[in-house]
Parts: C-alpha cells; sequence; structure tokens
C-alpha cells in the first residue's frame, strides 16, 4: 500500500485502455451504450485519484482508429457523448489544474468535436498539475508510420542523412514527445493485449490486467494497480545485482 512519503516511487505517467463498457451493459441487460455513460463516471474517479496522488500524466485510450468498424449508430452516440462531455467537464478540469490534450488524427471527426477539442486545450494549457491525455481516433501505427514519413521528408530536403536517424529522432516526432513514457499500462475488461495503443512508448512500462469492467473500475482499483507495480523491478536491460546497488560484501 502506497503511503505519505512514498510519491517518488509512484508512476509518473499511467495509460489506461478503458475496456468493458459494452459487457458491463450488457451484463445488466442494458444497451450498450449505457455502459459508455457508466464509464464517463469511472474517468472522473481515476482523475481525481490521479491529481489527490500526484500523478504527472493520464492517457486514456477513448476510441481507436478500428473503432469506425464499430456499428454506425454506436459510433454517434459516442461522438454526441464526447462532445457533452467535454461541455459538462472542462470547467471542472480547468478548476482542478487539470491541463488537457488529445492525440489521434483529428479531421475524421465532426468540425463542432474538433473545435471543443481544440477549445478545451487552450482553455486548460497553463493548468500545472495532471496532464490528462485523450487517445481518440488514435492507432499505434498510424503513429509510428507519421513519424517516419515525417523523417523521410527531412531526409528528402537534405536536412538529415539516413544515417542520422535514431531512436530519439523517432520519438521525437511521436505524439507526446514532450511528456515521460508510460511506467504503468492498465487495461480493464479482462483482455490482455495492447490494441495498437501507444506501441513505441510502451517499450518498458509495466502491464497491469484486471477482469473490472470499465464502469466498475475505481480509485480503489487504480490504487490496487499501482501497489501491483510498486511490487515490480524495474530493470530497463540491467540485472538485479544493478538494480539494487553494489553488495555490501567485498
Amino acid at each position: 500500500m502506497l503511503k505519505e512519503g512514498d510519491l517518488s516511487k509512484t508512476p509518473k505517467h499511467i495509460a489506461i485502455i478503458m475496456d468493458g463498457n459494452g459487457r458491463w451493459a450488457k451484463k445488466r441487460f442494458l444497451p450498450r451504450f449505457m455502459g459508455h455513460i457508466a464509464g464517463v463516471k469511472a474517468v472522473k474517479h481515476v482523475v481525481e485519484y490521479c491529481g489527490a496522488k500526484q500523478i504527472e500524466v493520464l492517457t486514456l485510450f477513448a476510441f481507436s482508429s478500428e473503432n469506425w468498424r464499430r456499428p454506425k449508430d454506436e459510433v454517434a452516440k459516442l461522438m454526441d457523448l464526447f462532445i457533452g462531455t467535454l461541455d459538462k467537464e472542462i470547467g471542472r478540469l480547468d478548476k482542478k489544474n487539470v491541463r488537457l490534450r488529445f492525440i489521434g488524427e483529428r479531421a475524421e471527426f465532426s468540425e463542432k468535436l474538433q473545435q471543443k477539442m481544440s477549445e478545451s486545450e487552450s482553455r486548460t494549457e497553463n493548468n500545472t498539475g495532471l496532464t490528462l491525455v485523450i487517445a481518440a481516433n488514435y492507432g499505434g501505427h498510424r503513429d509510428i508510420t507519421l513519424a517516419t514519413q515525417a523523417l523521410a521528408r527531412q531526409v528528402k530536403a537534405g536536412h538529415l542523412q539516413p544515417e542520422d536517424i535514431n531512436e530519439n529522432l523517432i520519438a521525437a516526432e511521436l505524439s507526446i514527445p514532450d511528456l515521460p513514457e508510460p511506467d504503468l499500462f492498465i487495461r480493464t475488461g479482462g483482455e490482455k493485449r495492447i490494441s495498437n495503443f501507444l506501441l513505441w512508448q510502451l517499450a518498458y512500462t509495466e502491464f497491469h490486467f484486471t477482469d473490472k469492467f470499465w464502469p466498475d473500475f475505481n480509485a480503489q482499483a487504480m490504487q490496487d494497480a499501482v501497489d501491483d507495480f510498486l511490487t515490480r523491478q524495474r530493470r530497463f536491460g540491467r540485472t538485479s545485482e544493478q538494480v539494487e546497488g553494489p553488495s555490501e560484501i567485498n
């Protein structure tokens, strides 16, 4: 259990796939969309938890580039929910000193939604508390593809040589390059995959999977995930002995 004074050990950046809204609703004999509405409440709980625990970044996978394949009626309702939630919550987020950012390709969204996203970012851009990143129409493959295209254009223009391209240059062209990479990845709903989410950025992230459906995920579930994270030894390619420091035995 995380205690006072252990903040240095907490994850700086938590990324979450919020899975199980539809199954949560089906289990209760409700329309699938009711699960998405219930899921918004879970987002509030998690944002409040992260703010209270001084976590720097929370990234939520709200809508993947593959989610357009869902039934048109469900997608339309999700877009309406997206707009309505921004309208209702942006004032509260701003008051809580939360900085809101979006990643993903916006062109496929309606002009109204694009405008709401831009307005929300502008309103909160100077806030210094939790950075809340919403991944919408986002895909990890596409993120990496766009990054490589940007570097290819620099090579074509003569500003960069192919042999100069390294991991740092690629990372700088990806989404949110100015933020720390995720320390902890959480997926709810019982599935154990990352579904094209932050593929590059999750290279050394600790994974936590839970059977809880997203609408049932609350502050205690977040604490359980963080407590699990605190049991991990993050070696980043080193040995346990290197991580733990020099032995007292000469």
